[in-house]
């Protein structure tokens, strides 16, 4: 199970690199498509918070007897 501890900073990486993606576009005048990168981002950000969230819930679930 420790791989879920690994999973989470994978969709943060995810976020940031579609934040970049999307500042990028954004400079070059693709607007349509830098929002949809945004939107990834925010996803990505997203499921980093609640896979931690429920990271620790599970970890205190496992050590209640």
């Amino acid at each position: 199970m420790k791989y879920l501890k690994f999973t989470q900073y994978a969709y943060l990486i995810a976020g940031i690199l579609f934040a970049f993606d999307a500042y990028q576009r954004y400079q070059e005048g693709e607007t349509n498509k830098a929002y949809i990168s945004i939107g990834f981002a925010a996803v990505g950000v997203f499921m980093f918070f609640f896979r931690r969230n429920f990271g620790k819930k599970f970890q205190e679930q496992n050590k209640k007897p």
